[in-house]
């Protein structure tokens, strides 16, 4: 059996509750949560949090990531600026799914104030359940990578 990798986690300060609810359903789940805050509901800005775990994430320390702000679209925005990250935000678990199927992403993003947590732990669920099917999604994302 595979080690399950480690999985980053960061939030703005919109989206605490929720990603400590995910952190814990993977843990559960026997993959290693790696929970980067923040840890207070103070405002935070969400750029820096995208980029702290895309950081995670293609430095190899973490293999995979999720992060969360209200929408997911901005912090999915910053993470999308490291070279050597495709993140997508997802509301549905069909699209959960493909990200990792056809896009081969690395990091997922959520937002906290678009879906509620039952919902946010089936994308999850659908997201890390799913493998990257190579083809002629390979060469596509060789063409995202360039």
């Amino acid at each position: 059996m595979t080690a399950k990798p480690r999985i980053v986690l960061s939030s703005d300060h919109s989206a605490i509750e929720l990603r400590q609810a995910i952190a814990a359903h993977i843990t559960e789940r026997g993959w290693e949560a790696v929970d980067i805050g923040p840890m207070t509901p103070e405002s935070t800005h969400y750029p820096e949090h995208g980029k702290a775990a895309a950081q995670r994430v293609v430095s190899g320390d973490c293999q995979l990531g999720i992060i969360l702000c209200g929408t997911g679209q901005g912090i999915m925005m910053a993470a999308n600026k490291v070279p050597g990250i495709r993140c997508g935000v997802c509301m549905d678990t069909f699209s959960a799914r493909m990200i990792r199927q056809h896009n081969d992403a690395n990091i997922l993003s959520i937002g906290a104030r678009v879906v509620g947590e039952g919902l946010a732990l089936d994308i999850v669920d659908a997201y890390l359940d799913a493998e990257f099917e190579g083809g002629r999604h390979a060469t596509r994302v060789a063409m995202i990578e360039d």
